[in-house]
């Protein structure tokens, strides 16, 4: 259609308001947040054939996500009435806009603060944790996560597992993150943000710390990632009570320890072990879970290969220990889904949702999902009646 048509009315001239509109509906692919907000669209010419030219300024160059960012602002733009083409072109935000946006998403904040550890954050912190490992640990806190973001809560993983990291694969996180004037963007998968060293690191290299270096990396992967506003954070801690646990109960007080075991008599022992360092650290167990419960056999009995019980014990005992409820959350069936969708990035909650061990870890995500917020600590705003 030529511009004469468009001048005496038979087709709408694009109107750059609208344009912006259609704009504004369109999110940063790592911040989550619409680009206009972020100031990240320089410039929108409308021509008089109908052709709209978009400038829009990356965060970082080379940005991984700038093809997905292109698609979507063509998309977006290409839906306002009248608009025959869309040209999208790319910059790079400057130092100064670098600072504002930091300023614009992190306000006030000192530098190292750590947002989930002051006394006015709503984020419920959950510390996976379990006494040794082969448990399933990790298998659990990513169906949770996956399952907690399907519900439309905001979600993050923080794999605080240094040594042994699992949980970009078990997730599909292929995204590496990307820095925006000291702050760190975390990869997003299954709309879950997740930072791990695993996406630090080249290959399948081994990572070698001692412990001032592990407790290090976990306070910049607290206070330097951009998480934004979550609803949940879990955080995936290594096996036992070593240096990890003990940096998350000083990082992180308000944190809960969920503890995972399975139904064996060697793994309930070292998980009590595990979740009586709530008694040292002063923090509170949500609940325990036990894993690999049972196997369902084609005739619809069940072999249970790890014994019976487990679970249930290991919440008794720390109820006892502790002096507080400790409730058996859930238990998950052996099911080979859960192995493949861990092996694909997959997990079974979302590739699977029917089956019993979904069901069973959907269970648990509902759980920590009700929970409310406790009090302790916190600020009222109560005053003295004048």
């Amino acid at each position: 259609m030529n511009s004469y048509a468009r001048t005496i009315g038979f087709v709408p001239q694009p109107d750059e308001s609208a344009v912006r509109s259609a704009l504004a509906t369109v999110n940063d692919p790592e911040i989550r947040k619409p680009i206009t907000d972020l100031n990240m669209v320089d410039s929108v010419a409308v021509g008089a054939d109908g052709a709209v030219d978009v400038r829009v300024l990356l965060t970082v160059p080379g940005c991984p996500m700038k093809e997905q960012l292109t698609r979507d602002v063509t998309a977006a733009v290409s839906g306002v009435p009248g608009v025959s083409a869309v040209n999208v072109t790319l910059g790079v935000m400057s130092a100064e806009q670098l600072t504002a946006l930091r300023q614009q998403l992190r306000g006030d904040t000192p530098a190292n603060e750590i947002p989930f550890a002051q006394p006015g954050s709503r984020t419920r912190v959950y510390a996976v944790a379990s006494g040794k490992g082969g448990v399933g640990k990790s298998s659990v806190t990513v169906n949770i996560a996956a399952s907690l973001a399907a519900k439309g809560l905001s979600v993050g993983v923080l794999d605080a597992d240094i040594y042994g990291f699992s949980v970009p694969r078990m997730l599909g996180v292929t995204g590496k993150p990307t820095q925006v004037d000291q702050m760190i963007m975390p990869p997003v998968a299954h709309d879950v943000k997740v930072i791990s060293i695993g996406r630090f690191t080249p290959g399948n290299t081994a990572v070698v710390w001692r412990g001032p270096m592990l407790h290090r990396a976990l306070q910049q992967f607290l206070a330097d990632v951009f998480w934004g506003e979550l609803d949940v954070l879990l955080m995936d801690l290594p096996p036992g009570t070593g240096d990890i646990a003990i940096s998350v109960a000083q990082l992180v007080p308000s944190a809960e320890l969920l503890v995972v075991t399975t139904p064996q008599l060697a793994a309930r022992e070292v998980a009590e072990r595990a979740g009586s360092i709530a008694l040292q650290t002063h923090q509170q167990i949500v609940g325990v879970v036990e894993n690999m419960s049972w196997l369902d056999l084609p005739d619809g009995s069940r072999m249970e290969l790890f014994g019976s019980g487990g679970g249930q014990a290991v919440a008794d005992s720390l109820a006892a220990s502790t002096g507080t409820s400790v409730p058996l959350l859930g238990q998950i069936p052996i099911d080979q889904l859960v192995r493949e969708g861990g092996d694909s990035g997959s997990p079974i909650v979302l590739s699977d949702p029917a089956s019993p061990a979904a069901t069973a870890l959907r269970g648990v995500a509902d759980a920590l999902a009700q929970r409310q917020h406790s009090l302790v600590g916190r600020s009222l705003g109560l005053a003295p009646a004048r």
